[in-house]
């Protein structure tokens, strides 16, 4: 597995380095090298290393998304609180809605199925905006709006949502038991102030214990990651927020204790350099391009009218609000790339013998191989055109 890793790490920040020289985004390399190097294509990756590939890739999300909240001030939550809750929800929503009606329409899925592939294509991916968001923010862009801070708080929250709905029409279609949609929707609100609130109080208590012992900075935030990786897990297991409630948990910091935090944040930054090659390349090394390839044009065809259905659910949500044309459309770009919740949960109705689970998981790689490149690469490549700086 050591092998494989150190493998990852050199190819990875190679390739991170060559395209970023075409004036492209450095994850796009690590991402098509993951795809390259996976067991898909040249398989020089042990099957140790797959294994627990789920686990470094959700190890580097709580790294990127404490980093984040440690970037976040109160005024700025303020700032886009409501259209953050509005952002996270409607435009997910409609995508699941839209590729949900036509897998039933056009492929013949039945209603549980549609649904399944609806809300895990619908879900957008925190690998790939959370950092593009950071870059945006230290270089400036559209901070007179708080519109990265937007997306960030909405990014975590969409696939609140997204999971919620798909596990929905999971237990539909594979245990045939129906559970009131009204009770699954009424748990999308719990599943989000529960991991506020957990996160809320671990930051509580870390204000707490780290005014009062004198540790090194570092120290503390190993105890901090250690706890968050805990809180993570346990968040999983209970169905809450908890990668929101990391983001909590470094938002309260930053108010409470900014000497502290300013330490914390140039050790994660340094911790980043090498994650986020872990977290691209393991993310690409999930595309089989065989299953994607067999997707075809149809699924071409229902992944971009989702995302069609998506740019409409950000447009209605930004509606009425400060944010301009150009600032509008690009949340939408900014909100298409998928790789997280697809590459987690593309093979679940497969393997729980859904009938129509091997295209579902092909539509979910497809959408990954697709969204996730050119998602990224249009993020960078618009935010100066579209967003103000400075």
């Amino acid at each position: 597995m050591l092998t494989g890793i150190g493998l990852i790490l050199i190819v990875g920040y190679i390739g991170g380095k060559l395209v970023s020289r075409l004036k492209l985004p450095p994850l796009i390399g690590m991402l098509l090298v993951g795809i390259v190097i996976g067991p898909y294509v040249l398989d020089l990756l042990e099957s140790d290393l797959l294994m627990v590939s789920q686990d470094i890739r959700t190890f580097a999300l709580i790294i990127i998304l404490m980093r984040a909240g440690l970037g976040i001030k109160k005024d700025q939550i303020k700032q886009v609180g409501s259209i953050a809750l509005r952002i996270s929800s409607i435009p997910c929503i409609l995508e699941g809605l839209t590729i949900t009606g036509l897998a039933y329409y056009l492929l013949n899925f039945s209603f549980a199925e549609a649904g399944m592939l609806g809300f895990i294509i619908a879900a957008v991916s925190p690998a790939v905006v959370v950092p593009s968001m950071l870059d945006l923010k230290e270089k400036k862009y559209g901070e007179d709006k708080q519109i990265p801070t937007l997306l960030l708080a909405g990014t975590s929250i969409d696939d609140v949502f997204a999971i919620t709905l798909f596990t929905f029409f999971l237990g539909l279609g594979t245990s045939g038991q129906y559970s009131s949609i009204l009770f699954e929707l009424a748990f999308i609100p719990f599943s989000i102030i529960a991991g506020v609130l957990g996160g809320a109080v671990i930051a509580i208590a870390a204000v707490y214990l780290f005014k009062r012992f004198d540790k090194k900075y570092v120290e503390k935030l190993l105890i901090l990651i250690a706890v968050s990786i805990l809180f993570v897990e346990w968040g999983e297991h209970v169905g809450i927020a908890s990668l929101l409630g990391v983001m909590t948990l470094g938002f309260i910091l930053f108010e409470k204790i900014p000497k502290h935090t300013e330490q914390f944040t140039k050790s994660l930054a340094g911790l980043w350099i090498f994650l986020q090659i872990l977290l691209f390349a393991l993310v690409g090394a999930e595309v089989n391009i065989e299953v994607a390839r067999d997707a075809g044009i149809m699924g071409l065809l229902i992944i971009a009218l989702g995302l069609i259905g998506r740019s409409a659910g950000v447009w209605i949500a930004t509606l009425n609000t400060e944010l301009n044309t150009k600032e509008r459309i690009f949340c939408m770009i900014a909100y298409t790339p998928k790789a997280t919740v697809q590459a987690a949960m593309g093979g679940i109705p497969l393997a729980m013998g859904a009938e129509q689970g091997a295209t579902i998981l092909a539509l979910a790689v497809l959408s990954i191989a697709v969204t996730a490149p050119l998602g990224a690469a249009a993020i960078y490549a618009s935010a100066p055109k579209l967003l103000n700086q400075g």
